[in-house]
């Protein structure tokens, strides 16, 4: 006795059977992403006591001290970073490296630095000459 054969199937070999005539299906439009949202920064706009506090404490001893990174370390604005650090160099907390336009780069003062610093001034010698020639 022969197999039965289902009535269902037209295809023998068990796969799908295609349309003739048909092409490829219509290509989805492409959806473009809006990409990453990131969150507003609230930045402070003037130092509170706690803030100003840990600022004289901590970034004097940054090896690396730039007003973006206390910017980012301390959550207040660059402008009030570079105040703030002008002011460090004023009382000679920390040194200035390079100064270009809108970017300062300055590092903590070690006690070599101090020293040296010290002999350059001593070594400037003062001369108390004759400003000019003096008629006679």
């Amino acid at each position: 006795m022969p197999p039965k054969q289902d009535k269902g199937k037209k295809d023998p070999k068990g796969g799908k059977s295609k349309k003739e005539g048909s092409g490829g299906g219509k290509a989805k439009k492409k959806k473009w992403s809006k990409g990453k949202v990131r969150d507003k920064l609230n930045n402070l706009v003037l130092f509170d006591k706690a803030t100003y506090d840990k600022f004289v404490k901590e970034v004097p001893s940054y090896k690396l001290i730039t007003p973006s990174l206390v910017s980012e370390r301390l959550k207040v604005r660059a402008s009030l970073a570079k105040r703030a650090l002008s002011e460090l160099h004023g009382k000679g907390l920390i040194r200035l490296i390079e100064k270009h336009h809108s970017q300062m780069i300055f590092t903590r003062n070690t006690k070599a630095d101090d020293a040296a610093d010290v002999e350059e001034v001593e070594e400037q010698p003062t001369t108390k000459g004759r400003k000019g020639k003096q008629k006679a």
